[in-house]
């Protein structure tokens, strides 16, 4: 070999310094060539539920923000129920399914454990990012508008056994079993004394299918999240008694949760599309930028609602619809906020001790170890770094630490079996 020519190993540090050079020229992040790799793919299908928490993947496409962290080739995809979702994600990206999706929290932890899929088997899940606090709400029939319910549902409780002792069914809505919205409806229902088990029966309706539901006569109550609570009110069909922050005040909600597999074979690819993430919900938190995001996820390739049913809710200001209406209440939805996108493990022991109280899971299942499986806060902090977020905006614990409830309960993530035994109405002995 010539004196003149460079050497191989010289060549090649000069083009990866090149191309970073490159990347930072367009705005792109020097961490995809920080250990001289990209993303191994630039295509990830993800799926989503017409859900204002879906925002920040909405946005990350509709922005560029993929395409940014090195993965241009990033599908979004809506799904018609959770169902669909949890059946797609064990189909997985390779056999015509989805990588990873906005998912309910607790959906990973019943997907890895096979406790919803399909003859029990089990698909490994990890929770990479959580995707907002708060902002779902529990909406009642105008049937009880007089019974004024609130956070409070003790008024009800007289209501519904005297329409089951006239042989009538109560029927109280949730989107997926042991879900955020079965869990929140659950608890607010047990907080009064009502067996959601026993004295009423719970049921499955997707999403956006439960104004259209309430409006026919199919529901007594529901629980889902933002905008159909709210355009339930636009249409006069029901009221909203809480919200669910009311029930927990800044609490955990959805997630974007993805195949472990997929993350085990693509690990840079993970933390880009955490990346991306985590811009996009700095970017969804932003006041200024409320209007555009509800703008952008209400048209019809993506919700196909009004504004309108979006734009309030979005930022706190909350019609009741029976008379009550607040403006700039915490309650709005919170996408970077108070620590919003780190999947805190215990949110996620809360989780999977509420699923052990109603019998969704074991009730010997080891918490921490469960959540030690599924829960990848690791990613999420090499993402935000990459991301260039703050160190003081990254949690330096995993834990919250203990969370009080509206009903004066606090659930200690070191104690999660206290918890059990603190609970009147379940289906686990602890």
């Amino acid at each position: 070999m010539s004196n003149s020519q460079p050497k191989p190993h010289l060549h090649r540090r000069t083009l990866l310094t090149g191309a970073a050079a490159g990347l930072a020229a367009l705005g792109l992040p020097r961490g995809v060539f920080a250990q001289g790799a990209g993303p191994e793919t630039t295509k990830a299908v993800l799926g989503y539920i017409a859900l204002t928490d879906a925002a920040p993947l909405i946005l990350a496409k509709e922005k560029g923000l993929f395409a940014k962290y090195g993965m241009p080739d990033v599908e979004v995809v809506k799904q018609a129920s959770w169902g669909a979702t949890r059946d797609n994600l064990v189909l997985g990206g390779g056999a015509n399914g989805i990588d990873g999706a906005h998912v309910l929290s607790p959906m990973p932890y019943l997907i890895a454990t096979g406790k919803v899929t399909q003859n029990n088997a089990p698909t490994p899940m990890y929770i990479l990012a959580r995707l907002n606090l708060d902002c779902q709400g529990i909406s009642v029939s105008n049937d009880y508008r007089d019974m004024k319910a609130t956070a409070k549902a003790g008024a009800l409780k007289e209501a519904f056994a005297r329409k089951k002792a006239e042989g009538r069914e109560v029927k109280v809505a949730m989107t997926f079993p042991g879900g955020t919205h079965d869990l929140w409806l659950r608890y607010w229902l047990a907080a009064a004394g009502i067996d959601p088990d026993r004295d009423v029966s719970t049921i499955v309706v997707p999403p956006p299918q439960m104004v259209a539901n309430m409006k026919v006569g199919n529901m007594d109550a529901f629980c889902v999240g933002e905008p159909w609570n709210a355009q339930l009110v636009n249409q006069g069909v029901g009221y909203t008694a809480c919200t669910t922050g009311e029930i927990w005040a800044k609490h955990p909600e959805k997630a974007l949760g993805m195949r472990a597999e997929w993350v085990d074979k693509n690990p840079r690819a993970a933390r880009a599309l955490v990346s991306a993430v985590i811009e996009a919900q700095q970017y969804c938190d932003k006041p200024e930028n409320k209007p555009e995001v509800a703008a952008i996820v209400a048209r019809r390739q993506w919700f196909n609602v009004p504004v309108t049913d979006i734009a309030g809710r979005l930022k706190g200001d909350i019609d009741y619809g029976n008379g009550r209406v607040a403006t700039g209440t915490p309650y709005g939805m919170k996408f970077w906020r108070d620590n919003a996108s780190y999947p805190f493990k215990s949110h996620d022991a809360w989780f999977v001790t509420e699923e052990m109280r109603w019998g969704k899971l074991d009730a010997k299942t080891n918490v921490k170890a469960l959540v030690a499986k599924v829960n990848r806060e690791d990613i999420w902090r090499e993402a935000a770094k990459a991301a260039g977020v703050a160190a003081a905006d990254i949690p330096a614990s995993t834990s919250r630490g203990r969370e009080t409830f509206f009903d004066g309960k606090v659930f200690d993530p070191e104690k999660p079996l206290a918890w059990l035994e603190s609970q009147s109405i379940k289906r686990a002995q602890a």
